[in-house]
């Protein structure tokens, strides 16, 4: 099968069924894009990074990058990120219509409450599959120091008022002096 096709098959699902955007629908990109055999582990964890980093979500990022790595080419970036825009576009506009419509429905405020943990869920896997070697570190110290970082970073984020970009700034700094 044409590696064009596949793509577009592989984030034709993504779009479909990645509820609860882009963190949320990291565990299904990941089985598509590394478990296929396109990109690395390695490759993957530093796509996420970047994504995250860049403007956008990090769902479409992610399909614009692998789109481009995996053809080489960017009618592969344009068909990867098309695709994946394409089933939230179409099933956002038909539920927006339907909710609108039958919005204090028992039916629609109980699919809604059976979403929201799943959702939370998803979240939370997308957390525990970041946490690997390639974002920790193989050797001792360099875990020992990203755990820090990651602890830290959390902290102020949570329980501080400092801005994300701050803490990626500082992250970005610290990670260039010590490693």
């Amino acid at each position: 099968m044409n590696v064009y096709l596949k793509l577009i098959i592989a984030y034709l699902k993504i779009g479909l069924f990645g509820f609860g955007g882009g963190y949320a629908m990291l565990s299904l990109i990941q089985r598509e894009v590394v478990d296929s055999g396109w990109i690395s582990s390695q490759m993957f964890t530093d796509i996420v990074a970047i994504s995250q980093m860049t403007p956008g979500p990090i769902g479409i990022n992610s399909a614009t990058y692998i789109g481009y790595v995996v053809t080489g080419s960017v009618l592969g970036s344009l068909l990867a990120t098309f695709t994946v825009v394409l089933p939230p576009f179409v099933l956002t506009l038909i539920a927006s219509h339907y909710i609108d419509h039958h919005r204090q429905s028992p039916v629609i405020q109980g699919a809604l409450m059976g979403l929201r943990p799943v959702v939370v869920g998803l979240i939370a896997s997308a957390a525990l599959l970041l946490m690997n070697s390639e974002n920790f570190g193989y050797e001792v110290t360099q875990r020992v120091i990203t755990i820090i970082i990651c602890i830290a970073s959390f902290c102020c984020v949570y329980f501080t008022r400092i801005h994300p970009i701050f803490v990626i700034i500082a992250a970005g700094i610290t990670g260039l002096l010590l490693f």
